[in-house]
This record gives C-alpha cells, sequence and structure tokens, in this order.
C-alpha cells in the first residue's frame, strides 16, 4: 500500500530525505553499473575551474546536463557521467597575479616561471571542496572520484593523439584569423575569455590618421592615378586620404 499524500509538503525536508536517500542506496553508482549491455551514453562535463567558488549560473549549466542524462537514462542508456577540472587558461594566471601583486609578463619572469607555475597549479585546486558540496546538494550527478584533469599528461597527450588523428584522415586545415590580443598578457584571447568581459574594463581607442595629398608627386604624370586627384581638386586645396 502506497502511503497517502499529505496536502503539505515540507519541501527542503522531502529533498533532503531524496538526497540522503540516493547516497544511502548508492542510486548513482548503480545506475552506471547496471544495464551492461544497454548501449552507452557518455557525457564528459565541460570541466570547471576549482579557483573560484561557485555560483548560480553553474546549478543551471548543470541542471540542463543533468535532465538529458536522467532522460537517458529513463530512455534505456546505460549513461556514464565523467567529470573533470580545468586547469589551464588567462583567468588562472590572472587570479595569481593579483595575488603576488604582479603587473606584467615581464615581472612573472622576474618572479621566477617555474615559481609562477606551481601557484598556478595549487590556485586550480582551491575550491574543489566547494565545488563538490555545491554538487551534492542539488543532486547533480556526475563521477568527480576519478575526473580528468587538464594539467595531466595523459589529458594532455590524448589532445595530441586527436590532433595526430585528424591530421592523418586529412579532416585539418590551415587558414587566417584576426584574433583579440591582449598587449599586457601578450597573448590572443580566446572566445571564452573575450566574453569574460574584457570590454566594459578596458579603454579602446580608436585611432585615425589622415595623409595629405601631394599634387607635386603626380604632375606631368600620365595615368588614373593624377587624373583622380585632379577630380578630388588636389591642385587647388587640401587633399587628405584618412586611414583609421
Amino acid at each position: 500500500m502506497f502511503k497517502p499524500v499529505s496536502s503539505r509538503v515540507s519541501f527542503p525536508e522531502l529533498d533532503a530525505k531524496v538526497l540522503q536517500r540516493w547516497k544511502d542506496k548508492d542510486v548513482f553508482r548503480r545506475t552506471e553499473s547496471e544495464r551492461p549491455d544497454a548501449p552507452l551514453f557518455m557525457m564528459y562535463e565541460g570541466p570547471p575551474t576549482a579557483n573560484g567558488s561557485p555560483g548560480i549560473h553553474h546549478v543551471l549549466a548543470r541542471v540542463f546536463k543533468d535532465v538529458i542524462c536522467r532522460y537517458r537514462t529513463m530512455k534505456g542508456y546505460r549513461v556514464q557521467r565523467k567529470g573533470g577540472w580545468d586547469t589551464h587558461g588567462l583567468p588562472v594566471e590572472l587570479e595569481v597575479e593579483k595575488e603576488l601583486g604582479l603587473k606584467s609578463k615581464k615581472e612573472i619572469e622576474e618572479y621566477g616561471i617555474e615559481e609562477f607555475n606551481k601557484r598556478c597549479r595549487e590556485s586550480v585546486f582551491r575550491y574543489v571542496k566547494e565545488w563538490e558540496t555545491m554538487t551534492d546538494r542539488i543532486g547533480y550527478w556526475v563521477d568527480m572520484e576519478d575526473p580528468y584533469v587538464t594539467l595531466h599528461n595523459n589529458y594532455i597527450e590524448t589532445g595530441w593523439w586527436m590532433l595526430k588523428t585528424l591530421w592523418d584522415r586529412d579532416l585539418l586545415y590551415q587558414t587566417m584569423r584576426g584574433t583579440p590580443h591582449c598587449p599586457r598578457c601578450v597573448t590572443s584571447l580566446s572566445s571564452h575569455e573575450v566574453a569574460l568581459g574584457y570590454r566594459e574594463n578596458t579603454p579602446d581607442p580608436s585611432v585615425f590618421v589622415k595623409f595629405q595629398v601631394d599634387p607635386a608627386a603626380t604632375s606631368g604624370k600620365a595615368g588614373d592615378k593624377a587624373a583622380v586627384l585632379e577630380k578630388l581638386g588636389a591642385g587647388n586645396f587640401d587633399v587628405f586620404f584618412l586611414a583609421w
């Protein structure tokens, strides 16, 4: 017999009971180990950086991921969820620079690149406990006991292997593209780094340069150039070309 459904429900209390039941029954691990012959659905989480505390936007992103994985479980798949830690990127270095009071690449070199890299490695795991607490609290299922870490050699070498495989299959091509560049950090910025909002805090003056046309430089010369300058009136008043 099912218990009567009460119209007076304490949702915080119910939430705590469900989370505890999942933990006591090891429900997450059982969803990974059961159905060994079922088709596999593998989710590699886009890894967060643990050099900062999790925010409400991380909760929202993880809800989307969790809903998809739970849906696949209900559809009969054997769902595995691999967690990871992002330990690379300019934000990590900028955070350590602030802590050390460094303001340029030259100051980093004077401080010592090896020691600076060591501080960066330490910083990326600073808030792991807070992330684990948040993960459990919102009921998000992901394997954080054996995460992939982007600074580990096996992850880096896997990236090299993938590039080599794509190259061997003639799936890579070389082209040109413009990218934002940070003169202070002496590096190009990724789309993710640009999305952090540098435009709001960075002066970006436009430079306009005008070049005066010298009519004497074309006098006596035939051709389209002299004719164009004559039409512009270069012989009667000052004419400039504008570059910006």
